[in-house]
């Protein structure tokens, strides 16, 4: 156990958040999605599994130890429902609001086709599988960076 680290992020995921770079992508997958075979293409290579919680959980673990590239339209992006592309489910309601906790700004979820939204995926450092049961529970999120003001100088 380390002190002030949702015990939830294990030792793959620290590891991964922690080596990723400024403008690095990250995917959070619901359980549907083609994970193996995506994660396969990425730098990490491989899936990272989270498969007890949902999508909004792991975003709020994630956000807790990674800043994300506010700087960017696209810091946060979501898979579009299929023929309803202004339609915004739950669980993509639930993970926004979990993104405007972290930041404290209201920058809405940009939105991708299915099968952009794979390609991007692909390109991505690495992929998390959630326990997300609900369809349209993919996101991607940019890694941004942590100003010289926050660092934690011993």
């Amino acid at each position: 156990m380390l002190k002030g680290i949702d015990h939830r992020l294990n030792s793959d995921m620290l590891g991964t958040l922690r080596a990723m770079g400024h403008g690095d992508t990250i995917v959070l997958v619901d359980r549907n999605f083609p994970c193996q075979s995506v994660a396969a293409q990425t730098t990490l290579g491989k899936p990272l599994l989270m498969e007890n919680l949902s999508a909004s959980e792991v975003t709020k673990i994630i956000l807790s130890v990674m800043p994300i590239d506010d700087f960017v339209d696209d810091y946060a992006v979501a898979m579009e429902v299929v023929g309803a592309a202004d339609e915004t489910p739950m669980v993509q309601q639930e993970v926004e609001a979990e993104l405007k906790a972290s930041q404290g700004q209201d920058k809405a979820l940009q939105k991708i086709e299915r099968f952009a939204f794979y390609e991007a995926a692909k390109n991505a450092y690495a992929v998390v599988q959630t326990g997300e049961t609900r369809f349209y529970g993919c996101f991607i999120f940019k890694k941004g960076v942590i100003a010289p003001d926050d660092v934690f100088e011993v």
